[in-house]
Protein backbone atom coordinates (compact mmCIF):
# COMPACT_ATOMS: atom_id res chain seq x y z
CA UNK A 1 0.00 0.00 0.00
CA UNK A 2 1.56 3.28 -1.08
CA UNK A 3 1.82 6.29 1.18
CA UNK A 4 1.58 9.85 -0.13
CA UNK A 5 3.28 12.59 1.86
CA UNK A 6 2.96 16.32 1.27
CA UNK A 7 6.03 18.13 2.59
CA UNK A 8 4.66 21.55 3.43
CA UNK A 9 5.38 24.80 5.23
CA UNK A 10 4.44 28.25 3.98
CA UNK A 11 7.77 29.55 5.25
CA UNK A 12 10.50 29.37 2.63
CA UNK A 13 13.98 28.07 3.34
CA UNK A 14 13.05 25.57 6.04
CA UNK A 15 14.21 22.45 4.20
CA UNK A 16 11.18 21.18 2.30
CA UNK A 17 13.00 20.45 -0.94
CA UNK A 18 16.08 19.12 0.86
CA UNK A 19 13.85 16.74 2.78
CA UNK A 20 11.88 15.53 -0.26
CA UNK A 21 14.97 14.88 -2.38
CA UNK A 22 17.10 13.25 0.28
CA UNK A 23 14.63 11.13 2.17
CA UNK A 24 13.28 9.96 -1.21
CA UNK A 25 16.76 9.00 -2.36
CA UNK A 26 17.50 7.09 0.84
CA UNK A 27 14.24 5.18 0.55
CA UNK A 28 15.11 4.31 -3.06
CA UNK A 29 18.54 3.16 -1.84
CA UNK A 30 16.66 0.84 0.52
CA UNK A 31 14.98 -0.78 -2.51
CA UNK A 32 11.72 1.12 -2.17
CA UNK A 33 9.88 2.51 -5.19
CA UNK A 34 9.68 6.26 -4.74
CA UNK A 35 8.02 9.06 -6.71
CA UNK A 36 8.84 12.72 -6.12
CA UNK A 37 6.34 15.32 -7.35
CA UNK A 38 7.66 18.86 -7.59
CA UNK A 39 4.80 21.38 -7.47
CA UNK A 40 6.91 24.36 -6.48
CA UNK A 41 7.24 26.84 -9.38
CA UNK A 42 10.85 27.43 -8.33
CA UNK A 43 11.48 23.79 -9.36
CA UNK A 44 14.27 23.32 -6.84
CA UNK A 45 13.62 19.61 -6.38
CA UNK A 46 13.86 19.20 -10.14
CA UNK A 47 17.17 21.08 -10.31
CA UNK A 48 18.52 19.25 -7.25
CA UNK A 49 18.28 15.99 -9.19
CA UNK A 50 20.32 17.35 -12.10
CA UNK A 51 17.42 18.15 -14.44
CA UNK A 52 17.33 21.43 -16.37
CA UNK A 53 13.90 22.89 -15.61
CA UNK A 54 14.15 25.26 -18.58
CA UNK A 55 14.68 22.44 -21.08
CA UNK A 56 11.62 20.38 -20.18
CA UNK A 57 8.94 19.83 -22.81
CA UNK A 58 6.35 18.89 -20.17
CA UNK A 59 6.04 19.26 -16.43
CA UNK A 60 3.52 19.05 -13.60
CA UNK A 61 2.00 22.22 -15.08
CA UNK A 62 0.70 20.18 -18.02
CA UNK A 63 -0.87 17.70 -15.61
CA UNK A 64 -2.59 20.19 -13.32
CA UNK A 65 -3.65 22.76 -15.92
CA UNK A 66 -3.93 20.82 -19.19
CA UNK A 67 -5.04 17.50 -17.72
CA UNK A 68 -2.20 15.45 -19.19
CA UNK A 69 -1.61 12.01 -17.61
CA UNK A 70 0.96 12.02 -14.83
CA UNK A 71 2.73 9.16 -16.58
CA UNK A 72 3.36 11.35 -19.62
CA UNK A 73 5.61 13.77 -17.70
CA UNK A 74 7.37 11.30 -15.42
CA UNK A 75 11.18 11.20 -15.57
CA UNK A 76 13.66 8.61 -14.37
CA UNK A 77 16.50 9.93 -12.22
CA UNK A 78 20.06 8.67 -11.88
CA UNK A 79 19.06 6.89 -8.68
CA UNK A 80 17.37 3.56 -9.46
CA UNK A 81 13.91 3.40 -7.92
CA UNK A 82 13.55 7.18 -7.70
CA UNK A 83 11.23 8.79 -10.27
CA UNK A 84 10.35 12.46 -10.66
CA UNK A 85 7.43 14.49 -11.89
CA UNK A 86 9.27 17.75 -12.58
CA UNK A 87 8.21 21.34 -12.16
CA UNK A 88 8.95 24.26 -14.47
CA UNK A 89 8.68 28.06 -14.40
CA UNK A 90 5.32 27.89 -16.23
CA UNK A 91 3.78 26.66 -12.98
CA UNK A 92 4.08 30.18 -11.56
CA UNK A 93 0.82 31.15 -13.26
CA UNK A 94 -1.07 28.04 -12.21
CA UNK A 95 -2.60 29.57 -9.09
CA UNK A 96 -4.49 32.08 -11.24
CA UNK A 97 -5.41 29.55 -13.93
CA UNK A 98 -6.81 27.12 -11.35
CA UNK A 99 -9.28 29.61 -9.91
CA UNK A 100 -12.06 29.00 -12.45
CA UNK A 101 -11.46 25.27 -12.98
CA UNK A 102 -13.89 22.57 -11.88
CA UNK A 103 -12.68 20.48 -8.93
CA UNK A 104 -9.62 22.71 -8.80
CA UNK A 105 -8.46 21.39 -5.42
CA UNK A 106 -8.44 17.78 -6.63
CA UNK A 107 -6.48 18.11 -9.89
CA UNK A 108 -3.37 16.48 -8.46
CA UNK A 109 -5.24 13.85 -6.48
CA UNK A 110 -7.15 12.72 -9.57
CA UNK A 111 -3.99 12.62 -11.70
CA UNK A 112 -2.06 10.66 -9.08
CA UNK A 113 -4.77 8.02 -8.67
CA UNK A 114 -3.76 6.17 -11.84
CA UNK A 115 -0.14 5.54 -10.83
CA UNK A 116 0.23 5.86 -7.06
CA UNK A 117 0.06 2.11 -6.45
CA UNK A 118 3.18 1.60 -8.55
CA UNK A 119 5.14 3.21 -5.72
CA UNK A 120 5.79 2.51 -2.07
CA UNK A 121 6.17 6.20 -1.30
CA UNK A 122 5.14 9.43 -2.99
CA UNK A 123 6.53 12.76 -1.76
CA UNK A 124 5.10 16.10 -2.91
CA UNK A 125 7.36 19.14 -2.61
CA UNK A 126 5.07 22.10 -1.93
CA UNK A 127 5.70 25.78 -2.66
CA UNK A 128 6.28 28.21 0.24
CA UNK A 129 2.67 29.38 0.36
CA UNK A 130 -0.79 28.14 1.33
CA UNK A 131 -2.32 28.68 -2.12
CA UNK A 132 -4.09 26.30 -4.47
CA UNK A 133 -0.96 24.32 -5.35
CA UNK A 134 -0.34 23.48 -1.70
CA UNK A 135 -4.04 22.74 -1.22
CA UNK A 136 -3.83 20.33 -4.18
CA UNK A 137 -0.94 18.57 -2.47
CA UNK A 138 -2.79 18.35 0.85
CA UNK A 139 -5.91 17.04 -0.87
CA UNK A 140 -3.84 14.32 -2.57
CA UNK A 141 -1.80 13.28 0.48
CA UNK A 142 -2.33 10.71 3.18
CA UNK A 143 -0.14 12.62 5.62
CA UNK A 144 1.84 15.83 5.94
CA UNK A 145 5.50 16.18 6.90
CA UNK A 146 6.25 19.67 8.24
CA UNK A 147 9.90 20.81 8.27
CA UNK A 148 10.47 23.37 11.02
CA UNK A 149 13.65 25.41 11.07
CA UNK A 150 15.23 25.55 14.53
CA UNK A 151 14.73 29.29 14.92
CA UNK A 152 12.03 31.46 16.47
CA UNK A 153 10.34 33.06 13.45
CA UNK A 154 9.50 29.79 11.61
CA UNK A 155 7.51 28.77 14.71
CA UNK A 156 5.15 31.71 14.26
CA UNK A 157 3.67 30.39 11.01
CA UNK A 158 3.09 26.89 12.32
CA UNK A 159 -0.36 27.64 13.72
CA UNK A 160 -1.51 29.00 10.33
CA UNK A 161 -0.30 25.88 8.55
CA UNK A 162 -2.01 23.61 11.07
CA UNK A 163 -5.23 25.59 10.59
CA UNK A 164 -5.00 25.12 6.81
CA UNK A 165 -4.42 21.38 7.25
CA UNK A 166 -7.52 21.20 9.45
CA UNK A 167 -9.61 23.06 6.86
CA UNK A 168 -8.45 20.67 4.14
CA UNK A 169 -9.29 17.73 6.39
CA UNK A 170 -12.80 19.04 7.02
CA UNK A 171 -13.62 20.10 3.47
CA UNK A 172 -11.50 18.07 1.04
CA UNK A 173 -9.61 15.14 2.53
CA UNK A 174 -11.08 13.67 5.75
CA UNK A 175 -8.31 11.10 6.11
CA UNK A 176 -5.45 13.63 6.01
CA UNK A 177 -3.10 13.27 8.97
CA UNK A 178 0.14 14.79 10.21
CA UNK A 179 3.02 12.32 9.99
CA UNK A 180 5.36 14.55 11.89
CA UNK A 181 7.22 17.78 12.42
CA UNK A 182 10.85 17.59 11.32
CA UNK A 183 13.35 19.84 13.03
CA UNK A 184 15.82 21.16 10.44
CA UNK A 185 18.91 23.37 10.29
CA UNK A 186 19.77 22.55 13.89
CA UNK A 187 22.86 24.30 15.24
CA UNK A 188 24.03 22.66 18.45
CA UNK A 189 26.12 25.73 19.29
CA UNK A 190 23.05 27.87 20.01
CA UNK A 191 20.73 27.61 22.98
CA UNK A 192 17.85 28.92 20.82
CA UNK A 193 17.94 25.82 18.60
CA UNK A 194 17.63 23.54 21.61
CA UNK A 195 14.82 25.67 23.02
CA UNK A 196 12.87 25.45 19.76
CA UNK A 197 13.26 21.66 19.67
CA UNK A 198 12.07 21.39 23.28
CA UNK A 199 9.08 23.65 22.64
CA UNK A 200 7.97 21.73 19.54
CA UNK A 201 8.31 18.40 21.33
CA UNK A 202 6.38 19.73 24.31
CA UNK A 203 3.46 20.86 22.13
CA UNK A 204 3.58 17.88 19.71
CA UNK A 205 5.04 15.00 21.73
CA UNK A 206 3.64 12.30 19.45
CA UNK A 207 4.04 14.20 16.19
CA UNK A 208 7.72 15.15 16.16
CA UNK A 209 10.34 13.01 14.44
CA UNK A 210 13.18 11.78 16.60
CA UNK A 211 15.57 12.66 13.79
CA UNK A 212 16.94 16.20 13.86
CA UNK A 213 18.58 17.49 10.67
CA UNK A 214 21.66 19.62 11.41
CA UNK A 215 23.00 22.54 9.46
CA UNK A 216 25.32 20.97 6.92
CA UNK A 217 27.60 22.39 4.26
CA UNK A 218 27.35 19.14 2.32
CA UNK A 219 23.55 19.34 2.22
CA UNK A 220 23.86 22.83 0.77
CA UNK A 221 26.44 21.77 -1.82
CA UNK A 222 24.76 18.62 -3.12
CA UNK A 223 22.05 20.32 -5.26
CA UNK A 224 24.69 22.21 -7.24
CA UNK A 225 26.03 18.82 -8.35
CA UNK A 226 22.56 17.52 -9.15
CA UNK A 227 22.88 14.75 -6.57
CA UNK A 228 21.06 13.75 -3.39
CA UNK A 229 23.20 13.52 -0.28
CA UNK A 230 23.21 9.69 -0.40
CA UNK A 231 25.35 9.96 -3.54
CA UNK A 232 27.25 13.17 -2.77
CA UNK A 233 28.25 12.78 0.89
CA UNK A 234 26.43 9.90 2.61
CA UNK A 235 28.67 9.93 5.69
CA UNK A 236 28.22 13.65 6.38
CA UNK A 237 26.04 14.66 9.36
CA UNK A 238 23.27 15.69 6.98
CA UNK A 239 23.51 12.42 5.08
CA UNK A 240 23.31 10.37 8.24
CA UNK A 241 20.34 12.41 9.47
CA UNK A 242 18.30 11.79 6.32
CA UNK A 243 19.19 8.11 6.39
CA UNK A 244 17.82 8.00 9.95
CA UNK A 245 14.67 9.84 8.86
CA UNK A 246 14.13 7.34 6.04
CA UNK A 247 14.34 4.52 8.59
CA UNK A 248 11.83 6.31 10.85
CA UNK A 249 9.39 6.58 7.98
CA UNK A 250 9.84 2.97 6.93
CA UNK A 251 9.46 1.67 10.48
CA UNK A 252 6.24 3.61 11.01
CA UNK A 253 4.36 1.90 8.18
Amino acid sequence: MSRVYAVANQKGGVGKTTTVVNVGAYLAAADKRVLLIDIDPQANATSSLGIDKNALRRSIYDVIIAGKPLQSVLLLTKRVGLDLVPSAPALAGAEIELVNMMAREHRLRNALASIRDRYDYVFIDCPPSLGLLTVNALAAADEVIIPVQCEYLPMEGLAQLLHTIELVRINLNPSLGIRGLLMTMYDARTSLAQQVVEEVRRHFPDKTFQTIVPRSVRLSEAPSYGEPIVDYAPHSPGGMAYQALAHEIMNSN
